[in-house]
């Protein structure tokens, strides 16, 4: 697993590990980017299930009720397969687009 930061976006990038693994690691460094945007980028993983986006629901749905992004990059994935709760997206520059979006409609909640 690796972390890179780009301004207020931390980039998980995994490459060998099982899903399960990355999970239960970013659960554990929460506190490292809790107040930060994230982005999962699965790119270098061979094979991507459904279930194995689905271990992602969890942290999803608790970074994003702290008012923070969380968005998942795959192209091995369907993305109609997956459940609306989570945001899933085939390269890295439409993950930057899908934060650059959610924080313009925070910033219009305001």
């Amino acid at each position: 697993m690796i972390l890179d930061q780009d301004g207020n976006i931390t980039i998980v990038t995994q490459e060998k590990a099982s899903i399960i693994e990355l999970v239960k690691k970013l659960q554990a460094l929460y506190p490292r980017y809790k107040n930060n945007n994230v982005i999962v980028a699965l790119t270098g993983i061979k094979k991507v299930g459904i279930q194995d986006i689905v271990e992602f629901l969890e942290l999803s749905n608790t970074h994003r009720a702290a008012k923070h992004s969380f968005v998942i990059v795959s192209n091995k994935i369907d993305i109609d397969d997956i459940p609306n709760e989570l945001v899933v997206v085939p390269t890295l520059q439409e993950a930057y687009d899908i934060i650059e979006m959610e924080e313009m409609e925070r910033d219009l909640e305001l």
